[in-house]
């Protein structure tokens, strides 16, 4: 099997986007220094302020020891400050290349 990929979908207002975007932007520099086995994160803007984050981490025990640290770091904290719901939360296999 490949990566493992996290599939969060989530709502942010309108007003806090740009808060949001700086946020998720320094998470992903502290996931990069801080974060063993992340791989990379892409962001999708959905209609109606959703918004689907696809994360790639090498393997699910590396997104299970990045979940159990939770919000550790200040930029992840940010980033989740301006998210009003989530939606939805999956993972799964990356299957190919």
């Amino acid at each position: 099997m490949g990566s493992t990929i996290e599939l969060v979908r989530f709502t942010v207002s309108d007003e806090r986007v740009q808060e949001m975007l700086d946020a998720r932007a320094r998470m992903i520099d502290e996931f990069r220094a801080e974060r063993d086995g992340f791989v990379d994160s892409r962001l999708i803007g959905l209609p109606d302020g959703q918004w689907l984050d696809v994360i790639e981490w090498r393997t699910s025990a590396d997104l299970d020891t990045s979940r159990a640290r939770g919000a550790d770091l200040p930029g992840f904290a940010a980033f989740l400050a301006t998210v009003d719901t989530v939606v939805a939360d999956e993972r799964g296999d990356l299957a190919g290349p």
